[in-house]
């Protein structure tokens, strides 16, 4: 199983970064034998990965990570790199590879101070991998500071090292940046590409995987935990009942109170998983005895991690809203399917009994009228509006039609 099995209906982008990887593996060979490297390269410096939600860009890129790290002795027999089950393969796939760096945005950007390190390193030589590979997940959310950073870094990079970028458009991406990069777009994979994925993967049976495919329209993350997380399905079926709860002020208010209430319970489950065991660790980091108080001097470093955990929190919050109101969309799309008389396949069959009252109460405009509503709460979320505020707004405009 090669490191390009998990991108799920992308040939066309695993076949450029498969080539790449072919020549990144020659002109590292050729540069231990001291034999000239081949003159034509496919490999450059730095990559720029876009695409839609769900279409697996930060998959893509660290399968092509994995692929620069690969240390498989079938290279030596013509076999290409990325073969998934060599040390540099899997370390570079779960996270744990030296030589690979991940910046993720803990809240909604990515500050420079977490970009320093991580551009002082891309200057430096590979410790024990063959190339330096800086994976940035969310480009989009780079601020100005970390995006100049960044720029300095990939303007003039180290011989062996590599920038992967992802972000959702090539806009929204620094034009200064994006034009040093190599450009690879991502599409939504077909549901039954989806389907076949988690059938093969994941074990899951077919009819199954091609409910969840479906509801979740060719999004792969979506759709692999809706799979496997009884919790998630649980979170769906409540949202797809919200438009039958706001025939009145009181009901649209406390579904919104209900939706807000969700999400936080969500990010709070997470961080209670993670936060406590990165405090510790950090306490033990610092030379605290276990259960004891932490040396003098070191408060400041407790109380960047904690505030680093509120953001976290806080962009997990906004990640389980994001969800839920793409759940809803979807629901108002087939809707307007069935209102229109569109032969398109409906996403949510589950509620098929809720979708066909709603179409026949209601008109296409009033049904375009929602689906713009959900869409403001959206960007009222992205301006930082408090999520109580941006949901209540949205559930009695649903609610007016």
């Amino acid at each position: 199983m090669t490191v390009w099995d998990d991108l799920v209906g992308q040939e066309r982008v695993s076949e450029q970064l498969a080539a790449a990887a072919r020549d990144a593996d020659a002109f590292v060979t050729a540069a231990a034998s001291d034999v000239p490297p081949p003159e034509a390269s496919r490999m450059t410096h730095a990559w720029l990965f876009t695409g839609p939600p769900g279409a697996g860009r930060n998959q893509a890129a660290r399968a092509f990570a994995a692929a620069l790290q690969c240390v498989s002795p079938d290279r030596a027999l013509g076999g290409a790199p990325g073969c998934g089950f060599c040390d540099g393969c899997h370390t570079a796939l779960v996270g744990t590879h030296a030589d690979v760096s991940t910046v993720a945005a803990v809240g909604s950007q990515i500050l420079v101070e977490a970009m320093r390190d991580t551009v002082r390193k891309s200057f430096t030589a590979p410790a024990n991998g063959r190339w330096q590979v800086i994976l940035v997940e969310d480009a989009e959310r780079l601020n100005e500071k970390s995006a100049n950073a960044v720029l300095k870094a990939v303007e003039e990079p180290a011989p062996r090292t590599v920038w992967l970028l992802c972000a959702p458009s090539v806009e929204d991406v620094l034009p200064t940046i994006r034009s040093r990069c190599r450009h690879l777009v991502l599409s939504t994979p077909s549901v039954e590409a989806v389907a076949d994925m988690l059938v093969r993967r994941e074990g899951i049976e077919p009819d199954v995987a091609a409910a969840v495919a479906r509801a979740t329209q060719g999004h792969v993350d979506r759709a692999r935990r809706l799979a496997t997380d009884p919790a998630a399905r649980a979170r769906r079926a409540a949202v797809l009942k919200l438009p039958l709860r706001v025939e009145d002020v009181g009901g649209a208010l406390r579904a919104a109170q209900e939706l807000v209430d969700a999400a936080a319970e969500d990010a709070k489950q997470l961080a209670e998983e993670r936060d406590g065991k990165e405090t510790e660790d950090l306490k033990a980091a610092l030379g605290a005895a276990q259960g004891g108080r932490i040396p003098r001097g070191t408060a400041g470093a407790v109380k960047d991690l904690e505030e680093m955990q509120k953001r976290r929190r806080t962009r997990t919050q906004r990640d389980s809203l994001d969800v839920a109101l793409a759940d809803l969309t979807s629901f108002y799309r087939d809707v307007l399917a069935l209102q229109l008389g569109s032969r398109i396949a409906l996403a949510n069959t589950d509620a098929e009994d809720a979708l066909e009252r709603l179409a026949r109460s209601s008109t296409p405009e009033s049904t375009l009228r929602r689906i713009e509503a959900i869409a403001a709460c959206g960007e009222a979320l992205d301006r930082n509006v408090a999520p109580l505020l941006a949901v209540e707004a949205m559930t009695m405009a649903l609610r007016a039609g």
